[in-house]
């Protein structure tokens, strides 16, 4: 399994992604699931996957030289001179299904099902950022303003930080700070997704970035995150009054009525019923 999230802001775009691919009691595999293509002064993009891991190889592979034309005579589209984020993300789609007709039916009868998650985003020359989660079929939908980051892989614990602190207006240093205290969350919970980290942040507009790192268990930032995020938790969790069954005086009682609905009836004897 695995953990990637990228997140679109108005300051610029920030992507992180774990590295395990296999996480058995014998056997702990590390692949890398980013992807940086860069061009500066004219485009900068990024590429995250998730899922099966000769497929989405596969993909990178191929997108490297797929060409998606619009008509017979028309020039051949590639991520490199896309115009747009939008062609450059319907040149990964045509990618996926370049793979999915050449392996399959092969897969298939291998009893393997073509499972691939991506996520897509970056900045062409002539528009603003964009960002994008493409799907096993190719399709795929766009980041907005309501929903500003994606999340591949085993997101659901590093989801909760995410809702409640990333806007559009969020700065990119922030949200880098929030991008690592989602993964924490996700490593502390789930076994599948593990160190080492890629981390890469890029600012609007400048076609280029220099804040790509691989972050290991000796980082020490990401040791000092950790500590502080469980001991910070911890506190607010203390500071929270503890449930009243007693009848003790609090301004937050916990025993009482419902405005809709009555308490959990109690069956005492089998001849009674629930409803």
């Amino acid at each position: 399994m695995t953990y990637c999230v990228a997140i679109k802001l108005n300051a610029g775009l920030v992507f992180l992604s774990d590295s395990r691919t296999n996480a058995g009691l014998d056997q702990i595999s590390t692949f890398r699931k980013m992807i940086v293509y860069e061009k500066p002064g004219d485009r900068f993009m990024v590429l995250l996957s998730a899922g099966n891991l000769s497929i989405s190889q596969s993909v990178r592979e191929i997108l490297q030289v797929e060409k998606l034309k619009e008509h017979e005579d028309s020039e051949p589209i590639t991520i490199w001179n896309a115009h747009s984020m939008f062609d450059a993300a319907r040149v990964l789609g045509a990618a996926i299904r370049h793979v999915y007709e050449r392996d399959a039916a092969s897969l298939k009868q291998a009893g393997v099902d073509f499972n691939v998650s991506l996520i897509f985003g970056g900045q062409i020359e002539g528009e603003g950022m964009r960002l994008f989660q493409v799907y096993s079929a190719g399709n795929f939908i766009e980041a907005t303003p309501e929903t500003p980051y994606f999340q591949i892989g085993e997101s659901k614990y590093g989801k909760p930080v995410l809702d409640r602190v990333i806007t559009p207006t969020t700065p990119l240093n922030e949200a880098a700070k929030c991008a690592l205290v989602s993964m924490d969350s996700t490593l502390k919970s789930n076994l599948s997704v593990g160190l080492p980290l890629d981390l890469v942040v890029y600012e609007v507009n400048q076609f280029q970035t220099d804040k790509v790192v691989c972050i290991d268990e000796n980082n020490p930032y990401l040791r000092m995150m950790h500590n502080s995020w469980g001991v910070k938790l911890r506190e607010v969790f203390d500071s929270i009054e503890d449930p009243r069954w007693d009848g003790g005086h609090t301004t937050v009682p916990l025993m009482q009525n419902a405005e809709r609905s009555g308490p959990l009836k109690k069956i005492a004897t089998p001849e009674e019923k629930l409803i």
